[in-house]
């Protein structure tokens, strides 16, 4: 584990408060970021390393762990010898908000150089996706073409995390009042967004972010 990341669990009421998928999530203004990076070798994954983030003197959290990637995953840009493959690895994110659409942007780019490297997110909360219109919106539609898996956590990938990154003393997960239907609403909403898009609406997505 590399020294400057926080430490590898998460106390139990942190994770609750940042991770708790309320309708309104009133005084969340941090991410919240939970890792997983396993290296692919052959059919086979070997975890590597696991842990947790938070954003960081005003950088946002998904573009703090790209900072910290070529130590989480040894040889993803290869090691410069002639002939030398770069190694694969899959990294799993369980974050309390989803992406930004100016990180959705950016981790696109960065996943379309890194051909490599695998990304799933799965997302506690929706973040700004309320309007049609919304770059955010837009954003996750482009990482979705970009080759991401994106996911609403449902009540197993709560537990998983809680059993995982938290530092949960031998309590056990209790879910809280309304975990499903919120996580139902969501996912729905979520259905919704990544509709597959013609290519008239990716120019005018593209158009909206400014590129």
């Amino acid at each position: 584990m590399i020294t400057k990341l926080d430490s590898v669990l998460l106390p139990r009421k942190k994770f609750i408060y940042h991770y708790k998928n309320v309708r309104w999530a009133r005084g969340r203004h941090e991410t919240y970021l939970c890792f997983v990076v396993k290296r692919r070798v052959g059919p086979d994954s070997l975890t590597f390393d696991f842990g947790h983030l938070r954003n960081r003197n005003g950088c946002h959290v998904e573009m703090l762990f790209l900072r910290y990637l070529g130590a989480l995953c040894p040889g993803i840009w290869g090691y410069g010898g002639a002939g030398e493959k770069r190694l694969s690895y899959s990294i799993t994110w369980f974050c309390s908000w989803s992406p930004c659409a100016n990180c959705s942007l950016r981790l696109a780019q960065f996943l379309s150089q890194t051909p490599n490297l695998r990304l799933r997110i799965f997302v506690s909360r929706l973040y700004f996706c309320d309007m049609e219109d919304s770059r955010e919106r837009e954003g996750l539609r482009i990482l979705k073409n970009a080759g991401v898996q994106i996911t609403v956590m449902t009540y197993k990938d709560f537990f998983y995390c809680w059993q995982t990154f938290v530092d949960r003393k031998q309590s056990s997960f209790k879910a809280w009042d309304e975990l499903h239907q919120n996580s139902v609403r969501l996912t729905r909403k979520l259905y919704r967004i990544l509709q597959p898009c013609e290519i008239e609406d990716l120019r005018d997505a593209f158009k909206l972010l400014g590129l």
